[in-house]
């Protein structure tokens, strides 16, 4: 397991959030390629070392930001049927996620990662909430794909556009992605 996955208490709890504050202003202060250990220990209140100590180097704890604000803060909205649901969260996710500073987080998320564990921790945020929208369709007595069908067929190729590709990419394109995986039969 990571250490960014861990949820730290007590006196560590502080530091990570003191720190990881102090980058997000300092990030609109001054910009995200401004930043340095030494001014960002000083911002948070603590040394230097604690931030190597703790982070490795910047990049590392840019990445670390970087997951915690790709966090979903709520759950997926309820619209009464999953077409409407998935439709929504998938329009929703390419908004945030190919914004600049969506994009940008994406980017720190993975060069600070030596070990993907923030690569995984990004798409567990995607994998429960489709399944938060899935296990609703169930419950409602629809049937739909699985959370990996979403992944490989909604998620997969909206992150590759949006990094790679990401000219004339609009939510009608989430939606046909949406349509396909929910009737790949093209009915």
């Amino acid at each position: 397991m990571s250490r960014q996955m861990v949820r730290p208490g007590g006196r560590s709890a502080r530091v990570q959030a003191s720190v990881h504050t102090a980058v997000r202003e300092l990030a609109s202060e001054v910009g995200r390629d401004a930043l340095t250990v030494p001014m960002i220990a000083q911002r948070a209140g603590v040394t230097p070392s604690t931030i190597y100590r703790r982070w490795g180097d910047l990049q590392e704890l840019l990445s670390d930001v970087a997951v915690e604000r790709l966090r979903p803060e709520t759950a997926p909205g309820d619209h009464g049927a999953l077409p409407s649901d998935l439709t929504a969260w998938a329009e929703q996710f390419l908004d945030e996620m190919s914004s600049p500073a969506g994009r940008a987080y994406i980017r720190d998320a993975l060069l600070g990662d030596p070990d993907g564990g923030n690569a995984g921790q990004c798409s567990a945020y995607a994998a429960e909430q489709i399944d938060v929208i899935l296990t609703r369709a169930s419950e409602r007595g629809e049937k739909g794909p699985g959370v990996e069908a979403v992944i490989d067929h909604v998620v997969a190729p909206l992150m590759y556009r949006i990094l790679f590709r990401p000219d004339g990419l609009d939510a009608a394109y989430a939606r046909r992605l949406v349509t396909a995986v929910l009737d790949p039969a093209g009915r």
